[in-house]
């Protein structure tokens, strides 16, 4: 199904800030849908022909729907569009006309222009429609809570006519919460309240307010109940805000162990204030459970940076003992030991200052890679560079990937190039002769049909006449093929690079759900 833009960009000539703002209709409008109990359609006119083609719809959550079909991308003209036509033409809410019937649903029509406000805040031309048609099957005397919603729904719905709805959002604001069915007051002038939904009682009774709201001056109410002073001043400018035609952002109040969030919106039908509409929900479990998440995430990094500091220790002591080794292979074991530890050290810092487990692990191959040149038993000065991401990693892959690539990067370093008494023994160069290429080591990374392509490459001497890629190499190489056909599931190749020297590839399997650094989103298919 094409988007609202799409649409809107394929059949009509809507610029570009005509088409937002149909956006910010899209995202706001389950409020009015709600409130007026019906099913909202936006439809845009097509070339001028009398047609209509409906870009978006919502249903509401207070009532049953008018259409069990989705209309949007339907494309209607003649009398079945009259009313839009009534009020796209004439810029007025279109509310005559009998019950239409779809199938055995009959259905009352009304027609709300939309406007968008120009830059010096003047109502400019009607560029939609919103289509209002409520499903009249279940029609009875409506209650005094339908009565509020419905008087509510006409003032937003003017407000529509008048480009005054929706508000500006808020930076980091979602749509989602609260809803009417949440909990509903609506204020008068004074910002006195004149109607309170029964689950809006329900939530001021959390926060400690027994009585009846009607008749409360919400503002003053709402710096009482607060516990936070602070918090309370928020929550009663917000209402006053409001009153004076202003749309500020989402407040919470804590109170008696009891959260409650509220969002309040001006009415002001025909550029008049004559109120407020305050929405609000009882959020205090959501809450609780947000502060067990924080509680959890701070232990488990905890748990890493204690981990890190472990292992720190197990390397001090093993450099310690290396130091009084006499024997020069012991010495090398320890040295190559304490390596290992410390790189495993380095993924359980990264996840200590992660707020899941989950490691950016370019920087941590960036850091082995620096620590590969310096520690390396070798007299040649070699380069190391990387190529491509490895993205967000989970840490069961990490943890044994950066053992692998730190074995990897050792074994470049100090086996893929000659030692300097075997240069010299080479024969002199000569004049005019191209110079060798400097030392180098590059890892290169990619991700491909839900797999990470590792490769470790140098140009160096390459591998040795002889060698068995299955069963040959030292404890370094053993233990990568164990780590990476073991821990990490996948396949590990050692060869002679196209060009000269060594090559390792790996692949590894991702698991389902690891995020991507760009896009935050699963890896590619």
């Amino acid at each position: 199904m094409s988007t609202l833009r799409d649409l809107a960009e394929e059949h009509t000539a809507l610029r570009p800030a005509d088409i937002d703002h149909l956006h910010r209709i899209a995202g706001d409008w389950q409020l009015l849908s709600d409130l007026s109990f019906a099913d909202l359609l936006l439809w845009v006119p097509v070339d001028g022909d009398g047609t209509f083609l409906c870009v978006a719809q919502v249903r509401p959550t207070t009532a049953p729907t008018a259409y069990l079909d989705d209309q949007v991308g339907r494309i209607v003209g003649g009398a079945e569009v009259a009313h839009l036509e009534v009020a796209h033409r004439q810029g007025r809410i279109w509310r005559e006309g009998d019950p239409v019937w779809y199938g055995d649903v009959p259905a009352r029509h009304e027609a709300i222009p939309v406007r968008l406000r120009t830059g010096d805040g003047e109502a400019g031309e009607v560029i939609a429609v919103v289509g209002r048609d409520t499903n009249l099957s279940t029609a009875r005397t409506p209650s005094q809570l339908e009565l509020n919603y419905l008087t509510t729904a006409d003032d937003l719905a003017q407000m529509i006519a008048d480009g005054t709805f929706p508000p500006p959002r808020h930076p980091g604001e979602t749509t989602s919460a609260p809803r009417v069915g949440d909990g509903l007051v609506r204020l008068d002038a004074n910002g006195k309240v004149t109607y309170a939904s029964p689950n809006a009682q329900s939530a001021y009774r959390r926060l400690g307010y027994a009585s009846h709201l009607v008749g409360e001056d919400l503002a003053k109410l709402h710096r009482r109940l607060a516990g936070d002073p602070l918090e309370g001043t928020d929550a009663g400018n917000a209402v006053l805000a409001a009153l004076r035609g202003e749309a500020p952002p989402r407040r919470e109040i804590d109170a008696r162990g009891a959260t409650m969030l509220t969002r309040a919106l001006p009415l002001m039908p025909a550029g008049v204030p004559i109120g407020a509409l305050v929405l609000v929900r009882d959020i205090t479990e959501v809450r609780r459970r947000d502060r067990a998440l924080i509680t959890k995430d701070a232990t488990i990094r905890e748990i890493h940076h204690r981990v890190k500091n472990n292992l720190q220790t197990v390397a001090a002591l093993l450099r310690l003992q290396a130091r009084r080794v006499a024997m020069p292979e012991a010495r090398v074991a320890l040295e190559e030991s304490v390596r290992r530890v410390a790189s495993i050290a380095l993924v359980h810092e990264t996840l200590s200052l992660s707020s899941d487990e989950a490691v950016e692990f370019d920087g941590i191959v960036d850091r082995v890679a620096s620590a590969a040149t310096e520690v390396a038993a070798t007299e040649v000065s070699v380069g190391m560079r990387r190529r491509g991401t490895f993205g967000i990693l989970p840490a069961e892959i990490a943890t044994s990937l950066v053992m692998v690539l730190n074995e990897l990067l050792l074994n470049a370093v100090e086996h893929g190039f000659p030692p300097a008494d075997e240069e010299t023994a080479a024969p002199p160069a000569v004049e005019g002769a191209v110079s060798a290429p400097r030392p180098e080591v590059v890892v290169t990374a990619h991700r491909a049909r839900k797999q990470l392509h590792v490769t470790v490459a140098d140009n160096g001497r390459g591998l040795p006449e002889q060698f068995d890629a299955e069963r040959g190499g030292n404890l370094g190489l053993q233990i990568v093929r164990a780590l990476v056909t073991g821990e990490l599931r996948g396949t590990i190749e050692l060869r002679n690079g196209a060009g000269g020297g060594t090559e390792a590839a790996i692949v590894v399997p991702l698991a389902r759900g690891t995020t991507d650094r760009l896009t935050g989103r699963a890896g590619p298919p």
